[in-house]
């Protein structure tokens, strides 16, 4: 991928490299990092190397020109964390990247709608639907919508309006998306505003990898489900799921996924692991799982499906994990990964590793790990 900010913008940290090199520089990585654990068929996933990302946010610069006329621009952070003018952008998909100049030029033909203008995000689904986020300094009120209203006709999306306090909607605040899981299509919705996977079709990929590769069996436990990402496809595998969240927002879209997919066989309870392990062990009674009408102890758990912030697994958590035969750990930090490692190697076998290259360019990178309980001596 060629793009002119390579070098000027930090949000591509490895941008001396050609796609091929950056992953392998970050496979080598980790493969020194994992030395203790990584068995000799670790596979990796690639990214396409341009217009993958299906999310994206933007500061929103003005300047003025020689002859002093208001000039509108994105804004990234450079390298010496100032603000970087840029007016395209490679890695965002292609409906985002066709979006970005005729929205600026919108804008900037509207005093109400420019001004106090600060920043703003898309998301964009594989089928061409778009949600924009126009977050300002000030208080949106009925000129505001009236405009904004034009623009949503005119560019065919759908706008929210973010200021302290405040958040209007003008249609709806989510977009619909189908993803292909193994050639059978699946329905979700994704919010403004909330969690979902950035690089849509490296997602599709770790999704068809669990499936693929994990022993999918009686019921299955998932902790950290978001708005169903991971559950919504993997239930037709597991006579019943329980998956805990502690947003009340993604668990509400969750239950619409499960809808628009038609399936029965899911219970979302609003718990934390702390407390889901308490559950789990009768250590307390929660109203929440009761108003659901959740009994733990009618569960026949075989696995259980992890996918935690960047922190990784705390102590108590890696401690109930135990109970089950199988882990399925998906982690978005390496380094909280191999310290959780550490501790889960001690009773548990590593059975698949695989990398995903969800964030090309950068450092990071995405892996699912599936480990298998020792068998007891």
């Amino acid at each position: 991928m060629n793009c002119e900010y390579f070098g000027k913008c930090a949000s591509c940290t490895l941008y001396n490299k050609t796609y091929k090199e950056q992953l392998e520089y970050k496979i080598n990585i980790e493969k020194t990092r994992f030395k203790d654990f990584l068995p000799s068929n670790f596979e990796v996933y690639e990214s396409e190397e341009q217009n993958f990302r299906y999310k994206a946010e933007f500061r929103l610069w003005k300047s003025f020109t020689n002859d002093n006329k208001l000039k509108l621009s994105y804004a990234m952070i450079d390298f010496d964390k100032k603000a970087l003018e840029i007016n395209t952008c490679h890695i965002v998909s292609l409906d985002i990247k066709e979006l970005m100049p005729k929205l600026l030029a919108c804008i900037l033909e509207d005093d109400i709608l420019s001004f106090k203008l600060y920043g703003c995000e898309f998301l964009n689904s594989t089928k061409g639907e778009t949600i924009l986020t126009l977050i300002y300094h000030k208080k949106l009120d009925a000129k505001w919508i009236e405009k904004t209203k034009d623009l949503e006709l005119k560019l065919n999306i759908k706008i929210v309006g973010r200021s302290k306090k405040q958040k209007l909607v003008l249609s709806d605040d989510y977009i619909n998306e189908v993803l292909s899981i193994n050639n059978k299509d699946i329905k979700y919705i994704y919010k403004e505003n909330a969690f979902s996977q950035a690089n849509t079709k490296v997602n599709i990929k770790m999704i068809e990898w669990i499936i693929n590769n994990a022993t999918l069996s009686n019921d299955l436990c998932e902790l950290y489900c978001g708005s169903g990402n991971f559950t919504i496809a993997l239930s037709p595998y597991f006579r019943k799921v329980l998956a805990t969240e502690i947003s009340k927002t993604s668990i509400q879209t969750a239950k619409i996924n499960c809808e628009l997919n038609a399936i029965t066989n899911i219970k979302f309870a609003r718990l934390s692991s702390q407390e889901f392990a308490q559950a789990y062990s009768k250590e307390r009674k929660f109203r929440r799982l009761e108003d659901i009408n959740v009994d733990i102890s009618s569960y026949d758990f075989s696995s259980i499906l992890v996918d935690p912030p960047r922190i990784g697994l705390d102590n108590e958590t890696i401690q109930f994990i135990e109970h089950f035969e199988q882990i399925i750990y998906i982690s978005c930090n390496t380094l909280s990964l191999y310290e959780n490692l550490l501790s889960l190697s001690k009773n548990y076998n590593i059975k698949h590793f695989a990398f995903f290259d969800q964030f090309a360019y950068t450092k990071h990178i995405e892996t699912i790990i599936i480990l298998e309980k020792k068998a007891k001596k």
